[in-house]
């Protein structure tokens, strides 16, 4: 998405008192402190980056102004947010925080985590009418995305520990170029661990860093006396030899890449309670109850982010 010239964007917040599009005013005014900070609100950091987030969704949104709304400036409006089939909710206390940002009042949330039923409002606010309709896609969007995401978790999760009660289900990096702080969140919301955040959360050396270095050894030698010792380092593996190569190293964790259910369990026999042992690889709601069985510490899914359906919302309006 391009960058707004701020000048320029000053320049146009000067020209509009006047003109019914109040949105990009608003924008306008965020951007030169004129608006009440998100920095400045009772919310975790968190919430505070993924809230200036939805801020840049906006503006790709109604740059540089909704015309369908135009001729609602003025009017009060009350607006629900209606789940439309049963999930897990999410990204409510979000909204709720871009709500309070845009001069929106809210007035119900339903608490994240909570599995709610099709037709139940989730989320209900009011304020001014353009608003409401502007900021409309944006908010269902995120929390149809966020939501889906979330349940994906919840179904891993419950699968795995049904057989398997201390296995962690986590996520990966597979996930949506801007969006990841959005996705990681409903991970954790889902009941799930969210993995890296990013390449400098902790090392992981896969199959092309040892392709690279020539050897697993030199691989994590390379490393090993470069960066901080705060960091574990974890080696990607697809036999028990490396895996049993990878412990001898002292490395803190083994990820058993594309390996079957049965290839994991051989691990898990040998190395069981001495590394943490993480399965990866295609793993889904339909085979993951068979990789928890293998009695595995970790249990990452691209799935969960990439492969997740979004949850179907609406948002009914009513003029007051």
């Amino acid at each position: 998405m391009r960058t707004l010239n701020p000048l320029i964007f000053k320049d146009m917040a000067a020209l509009i008192p006047a003109t019914p599009v109040p949105t990009i005013k608003i924008m306008a005014e965020l951007l030169f402190g004129k608006f009440k900070s998100v920095s400045k609100t009772k919310i975790p950091m968190s919430n505070v980056l993924m809230v200036k987030k939805m801020l840049d969704f906006l503006e790709e949104d109604v740059y540089p102004w909704d015309v369908s709304s135009i001729g609602l400036r003025g009017i009060t409006a009350k607006a629900w947010v209606r789940i439309k089939e049963d999930a897990i909710v999410c990204g409510t206390s979000i909204v709720s925080a871009f709500l309070r940002q845009m001069g929106l009042s809210k007035l119900k949330e339903v608490q994240e985590g909570t599995r709610a039923r099709a037709g139940q409002v989730v989320m209900e606010y009011e304020g001014d009418a353009e608003l409401i309709l502007t900021t409309e896609r944006v908010i269902l969007n995120v929390v149809s995305k966020m939501s889906g995401i979330a349940t994906a978790t919840r179904t891993l999760v419950d699968k795995a520990t049904s057989v398997n009660p201390r296995v962690r289900i986590a996520g990966t990096r597979k996930t949506t170029p801007g969006f990841r702080i959005f996705e990681k969140y409903a991970i954790q919301v889902g009941g799930g661990d969210p993995h890296r955040f990013n390449l400098g959360d902790a090392v992981l050396i896969k199959d092309n860093h040892i392709a690279l270095h020539g050897s697993l050894e030199e691989a994590v030698k390379s490393v090993k006396g470069k960066v901080s010792f705060t960091k574990r380092i974890e080696v990607e593996v697809t036999t028990l030899e490396q895996a049993k190569r990878a412990f001898s190293l002292g490395v803190d964790a083994i990820l058993l890449d594309n390996m079957s259910p049965k290839e994991v369990e051989e691990v898990v026999r040998d190395l069981g309670g001495r590394v943490i042992l993480e399965a990866s690889g295609r793993i889904n709601p339909d085979n993951v109850v068979d990789y928890a069985r293998t009695g595995v510490d970790i249990i990452s899914s691209g799935y969960i982010t990439h492969s997740s359906r979004s949850i179907d919302y609406s948002l009914d309006v009513e003029r007051i």
